[in-house]
């Protein structure tokens, strides 16, 4: 299967979990072993990914993988692909066609990720235009709620400045616009992956596969997150900044 097919099953499966199940049934590694008979059901993990036309692609299907993954593990992870709207299709950065079933409904979810994307274009699709159009900040400003974990990745960050949740608090994203982050007088970090509880940053592009992962271990274990890690072949890098407590302990 092709990197392109691969990836439109992914998007078009809202989550992968099923084909991906399929295709590791009776291949995976000791070292990523699924979930325990005893990992207690409660412990349960439902993340949104929300897209975007001009959302860049590895920012949406790295984190979209690590949690599909998880699910194919047998983990309590139901990750679903959103839009602040209708469902519908949307054009990645470099032109994958992306079709996003999910409805918007935060009160559904544990945490929603923030993906970036055409940030160097000001005048195309992106996280400019959506800036610009108001509808995903807006909804993202109304969503907040105790229990909830915010992810910006990359430049997804700055739609989350846009909504006015994070002024003021630890934060991170890619290295080209760390400088237009602390411009808007945030408190960025020079790190990968900051955790400030209920919001969590992180750096460029792959970074959000670490913050995936990391949010894995928060949330499920250790072990949920390494058996995920060994089956991608990723090795994260550097350690989390970790600010304030996450939902779990």
């Amino acid at each position: 299967m092709n990197d392109f097919n691969r990836r439109h099953l992914l998007a078009t499966t809202l989550t992968g979990s099923a084909a991906l199940a399929a295709g590791w049934a009776g291949t995976v590694p000791a070292a990523a072993s699924p979930a325990p008979d005893s990992a207690p059901a409660a412990r349960s993990l439902r993340v949104h990914l929300v897209a975007f036309d001009g959302v860049e692609e590895l920012d949406l299907f790295g984190p979209l993988e690590v949690f599909a993954l998880a699910a194919a593990l047998g983990w309590p992870v139901v990750p679903t692909l959103v839009t602040s709207g209708r469902p519908g299709r949307v054009r990645a950065s470099f032109g994958t066609e992306i079709e996003v079933p999910g409805r918007w409904d935060p009160s559904a979810a544990d945490a929603v990720v923030v993906l970036g994307g055409g940030y160097r274009k000001r005048d195309g699709a992106g996280v400019w235009a959506e800036i610009a159009k108001g509808t995903l900040p807006q909804a993202l400003r109304r969503a907040v709620r105790p229990g909830l974990t915010l992810v910006g990745v990359c430049t997804g960050v700055f739609i989350l400045h846009a909504a006015g949740l994070f002024d003021g608090r630890p934060c991170t994203t890619h290295v080209r616009a760390k400088q237009d982050l602390r411009d808007l007088g945030h408190d960025v970090r020079d790190a990968r992956v900051v955790d400030d509880g209920d919001l969590v940053c992180a750096g460029g592009v792959s970074s959000g596969i670490d913050a995936a992962l990391w949010l894995l271990e928060r949330e499920l274990g250790s072990e949920a997150a390494s058996g995920v890690e060994a089956l991608l072949e990723f090795e994260r890098r550097g350690t989390v900044l970790r600010t304030r407590p996450g939902r779990r302990q």
